[in-house]
């Protein structure tokens, strides 16, 4: 059962190749499970998404791909298109804007508006709803570009919100900003993996949030492997001398040797996320295929 699904707005980010969509992939799965009604929103990204839920690819349009489930891959110049509909109230005067050569050129030169685009867009789907007044999408998952990006992206609506004037791109800055902020409705999620890189820069990342004023919910520690060794077993396979690998038995101890060490860096990376983060959480390496959606349906039981 997910520990999410009281949040409105869920924002999952961490180094590139740690895992991001799938657990994203896993969060919404589980939310769905639950009765939710989840929308993923990629960034413009190298879609992989479809392949984990076993749907058509994902493009710029929203489309249904589960049970209480749908997504989306953002692009900049669509979501800026929609946004210009939202604020301008018609889609002829949008398009007319838009379509401009000199405003296009303009709005890609202008620091942030692609960022804000999509992160903008997809704020704007947790105000979204039906006719009999509930929300369209009970949560938005963001799937949130990597790392430094991620940082740079949630930075944009505050730098709105200090310099531009009054009006509807302030406005509504200003209400996207104020949702990120509030713990009991946005929930910032951080992936990474038990390897010393990726632990780093995720220490890393949550004080970059925190100097922001945001708040890291939850750290996830994906592809955690089972511990095969003791601690004194660990350091007599490290402390072997080199030797030539000739037999089948060389060849086992020398795999031995190279998961101890993998092991003692996961060990050392897990105590270093435990001592910067209350109860990091932990979904586990699997060993099978790791992309599909019976893969992303176990996990989903874990996150």
């Amino acid at each position: 059962m997910s520990t999410l699904g009281d949040k409105r707005f869920v924002l999952i980010t961490g180094k590139g190749g740690v895992g991001k969509t799938t657990v994203c992939a896993a969060e919404a799965t589980a939310l769905a499970a639950e009765g939710k009604r989840v929308l993923i929103a990629m960034c413009n990204a190298k879609e992989r998404l479809s392949t984990m839920l076993g749907v058509p690819r994902i493009g710029p349009e929203i489309a249904q791909v589960g049970a209480n489930m749908w997504a989306v891959n953002m692009q900049p110049e669509k979501a800026l298109e929609e946004y210009g509909i939202l604020v301008l109230r018609s889609r002829a005067l949008s398009k007319t804007l838009l379509d401009n050569a000199y405003v296009r050129k303009f709005l890609r030169a202008v620091p942030g508006m692609q960022e804000w685009s999509m992160l903008g867009k997809a704020w704007w789907h947790t105000t979204e709803k039906r006719k009999d007044g509930s929300f369209k999408y009970d949560v938005v998952i963001l799937d949130a570009p990597a790392t430094g990006h991620g940082l740079d992206m949630l930075r944009v609506p505050k730098v709105i919100v200090d310099v531009v004037p009054a009006g509807p791109l302030r406005r509504d800055a200003e209400r996207a900003w104020a949702l990120f902020q509030d713990r009991a409705t946005c929930a910032i999620v951080l992936v990474t993996l038990p390897e010393e890189m990726p632990t780093t820069e995720t220490i890393e990342l949550a004080q970059g949030l925190t100097a922001m004023g945001l708040h890291v919910a939850r750290v996830v520690v994906n592809a955690v492997l089972p511990s095969l060794f003791e601690q004194g077993e660990r350091a007599a396979l490290e402390g072997l001398p080199p030797f030539a690998v000739v037999t089948a038995g060389d060849a086992a101890l020398l795999a031995a040797r190279d998961r101890a060490i993998r092991e003692r860096v996961q060990g050392d990376s897990m105590q270093r996320l435990a001592a910067s983060f209350p109860e990091p959480a932990s979904l586990p390496m699997l060993f099978g295929e790791a992309a599909d959606p019976a893969a992303i349906l176990e996990l989903s039981k874990r996150v």
